[in-house]
């Protein structure tokens, strides 16, 4: 079995329907009612960049708006556009959803994105530079600086850049060098100079040489002009600045910045690795060796340099894009950790559910007296942290078991399973390798977890384990008590802070049971097939998605009540899209706020006339999830790991569980999903055309940023 991850997704999702159903014939015959899945992901860095272009927005924010901008772009043409292009060379015939061939689908992504590129550096170079050295905090060029200043700077180069810089020259016995992915590189023309014995007329028959700098990643890209200042030089001007010192006896032309963009999908052949954390390990080390899908220049290169570097490196003239500003923007985000609140957003204190404040209360006594919902990061992180390290100190927890997809570099959590499993209790970790571009460190806690004797596993061959679940298993008088937290985010502190999440405590019995099953999944041999209440990915949650959604058009025909309000980040699957059609034409109204991909075109008179679609990008990243139906009047409440994509339904393994508590039944509707839907600064509304329109306040109507609401909210 050979998966490949994003090249496999672009297939699927190409397909009429990943699950082989046959598709009404509205679908197959009017492509032009879905959106194509590439267009509308750039439609989504086209609102993050909307938000660095905000002028009402601190300037730091609006820099870490643009930094985010610029990693989606490098992500997307790692992963998305490098799968086109292997498509497009291998002659695949197959369309797009909406009807497209692969190179029609390059062309329009490089139609799209360079206007939104060019907005980018504008604002940045023209706009949010020039802004923020009004306010003290400069990135300054090198021809500017006082002789003191650069005498300074001369010394920092000798001793901390010059022993780490390697130049390679290009010549008959030096042949064009290996740029790797994503580094940050100088071009220069080299010459001899006449001095130095050699003859002016010998000098002028040898042709001047290209020569590459590469700028060492070690070493920090923005260098204080002077100590616990806030001005700044680039390295790359630095560098550019002594370029003569790296080249003795030889004249240096003017330096010119690229950046190399390479395929770094991961083709990983399962069936054959007998040790998968070897496989991973050798597969990682490839990654930077991938074919060549983007070349970024300097504005200022010269047309030759250009076409030099195009031919030597091995893409086409419509790979290339010109950049009027510094490359590599998010290298610019050290600027973000400056000491000037004033620059940034205001700080606030994420909140503890009071059930968990109660004195004297052992969080598992807290759980068991009911369930208990956390909402990052407006809820601290704290309790799902004091929740591992109080299992792996308890002396009647027995077992701890955990999905770990990306955990972070400084999490505590794998600290506290280590100590639980030095303390002899039953510790299992499923540690997903597979996690793009998380991989490392997912492979260094595997080895660190695997020495502490924790039952480390890497899930099941073929699948990505993306669920957020975890168990702990309680002695309690003659029963052992299973508590279960079910999570849309990970497992990490640090993302905590940046991204919307929803985490549920919950002593179910069911609950805890289906864990227990969903555990024994991925660890063992099992083929469990029905669960009491969790939806679980690829077992049952396709099916139990369709059937809420075919069960909400049902009781629309009859009169009864029916809506839905769905919260994901992306929405590409064919067979749920379909679905959502259907339910529209039965009279369902259908609220989706999606915050990236939506391949569902809404408000299509006789189609989709009751489907609203609505995203929101605001100070922080929503990743969230939330599925409500109104369910004839018997409400039902779900959140958990999952989108409705293919590659989550079908390749990965996902959790999603419902919420029976009344009282968080109402705040997760009445609270947070409102708060939502009335959004009138951060969100905006998908047009039938596939464009997105912010919502702006009616007449008389108080603006209302759901996420600044969300600070004020107690659970």
């Amino acid at each position: 079995m050979k998966i490949v991850a994003s090249k496999k997704t672009i297939s699927e999702d190409r397909r009429a329907d990943p699950s082989g159903a046959t598709l009404s014939p509205k679908l197959l015959d009017a492509k032009q009612l879905l959106f194509n899945r590439e267009f509308s992901l750039l439609e989504f860095f086209r609102r993050v960049l909307e938000e660095g272009l905000d002028e009402t927005q601190p300037l730091l924010e609006r820099l870490k708006f643009l930094a985010i901008f610029s990693s989606n772009v490098d992500e997307f043409f790692m992963i998305r556009v490098s799968g086109l292009k292997e498509e497009f060379e291998h002659d695949v015939t197959e369309l797009s959803p909406d009807g497209m061939t692969p190179a029609a689908q390059l062309a329009e992504i490089r139609a799209r994105l360079l206007p939104m590129l060019a907005e980018q550096s504008r604002c940045l170079v023209e706009g949010l530079l020039p802004q923020l050295r009004e306010q003290g905090v400069v990135i300054a060029a090198y021809n500017s600086l006082s002789a003191d200043e650069r005498a300074a700077l001369q010394e920092y180069f000798e001793d901390q850049v010059f022993p780490v810089l390697t130049p390679q020259a290009v010549d008959p016995s030096h042949p064009f060098p290996y740029i790797s992915n994503m580094s940050l590189n100088l071009a220069l023309m080299v010459a001899p100079l006449p001095e130095h014995g050699i003859t002016s007329s010998l000098v002028g028959k040898i042709e001047p040489r290209f020569a590459r700098i590469k700028v060492p990643p070690l070493v920090p890209r923005l260098i204080p002009v002077e100590k616990d200042g806030s001005r700044f030089i680039l390295l790359e001007d630095l560098i550019a600045a002594n370029a003569n010192a790296l080249f003795p006896r030889m004249r240096a032309s003017v330096c010119h910045a690229f950046r190399v963009t390479r395929d770094a999908d991961i083709d990983i052949r399962e069936d054959e690795a007998d040790d998968l954390l070897r496989i991973m390990q050798q597969t990682l080390r490839k990654r930077r060796f991938g074919t060549a899908v983007r070349l970024e220049v300097a504005e200022a290169m010269p047309a030759d340099m250009t076409q030099y570097l195009t031919q030597s490196i091995g893409v086409e003239a419509d790979d290339v894009y010109r950049v009027g500003g510094p490359l590599a923007v998010p290298d610019l985000m050290k600027l973000y950790k400056l000491d000037r609140p004033d620059l940034k957003d205001a700080p606030f204190k994420p909140h503890t559910p009071a059930a968990l404040r109660r004195p004297r209360l052992s969080i598992f006594d807290a759980i068991r007296e009911r369930d208990i919902l956390l909402h990052h990061p407006y809820s601290s992180f704290t309790p799902v942290t004091d929740f591992i390290a109080a299992a792996a100190h308890d002396e009647n927890v027995a077992a701890i078991k955990i999905c770990l997809y990306r955990t972070g570099h400084n999490s505590p959590i794998p600290q506290s399973l280590i100590e639980a499993s030095e303390q002899g209790k039953q510790v299992t970790a499923i540690i997903e390798l597979k996690a793009r571009f998380d991989e490392e460190n997912n492979i260094e806690w595997a080895q660190r977890l695997e020495e502490a004797g924790v039952h480390v596993v890497y899930g099941l061959m073929g699948l990505k384990t993306h669920c957020k679940l975890a168990l702990v298993v309680r002695r309690e008088d003659d029963t052992m008590r299973r508590y279960v937290h079910i999570a849309t985010g990970n497992y990490n502190p640090d993302t905590s802070r940046a991204y919307t999440d929803i985490g549920l405590f919950s002593a179910d019995e069911e609950i805890g049971a289906d864990a227990s099953e969903i555990f024994n999944y991925l660890t063992g041999y099992s083929r469990q097939k029905e669960y009491r209440q969790l939806m679980v990915a690829p077992v049952n949650m396709r099916e139990r998605m369709i059937a809420l959604i075919n069960r909400e058009a049902e009781h629309a025909r009859a009169g009864r009540p029916a809506r839905m309000v769905i919260k994901i980040n992306r929405l590409a699957d064919i067979e749920i899209i379909r679905a959502l059609y259907d339910a529209s034409q039965a009279g369902v109204k259908i609220d989706l706020i999606v915050r990236g991909v939506c391949m569902l075109r809404p408000g299509v008179e006789g189609l989709s006339e009751t489907i609203t679609v609505r995203s929101v990008v605001g100070r922080f990243l929503e990743h969230s999830r939330f599925f409500y139906f109104a369910n004839g009047g018997a409400e039902e409440f779900y959140t958990g790991s999952s989108d409705w994509m293919p590659r989550n339904l079908n390749r990965r393994v996902e959790v999603v569980t419902p919420v029976h508590d009344a009282h968080l039944r109402r705040h997760l509707k009445d609270v947070i999903l409102a708060a939502y839907l009335r959004d009138n600064v951060k969100a905006r509304k998908l047009l039938p055309d596939g464009s997105y329109e912010r919502i702006r306040p009616a007449e008389g109507e108080e603006r209302f940023d759901s996420q600044l609401h969300f600070m004020d909210v107690q659970l």
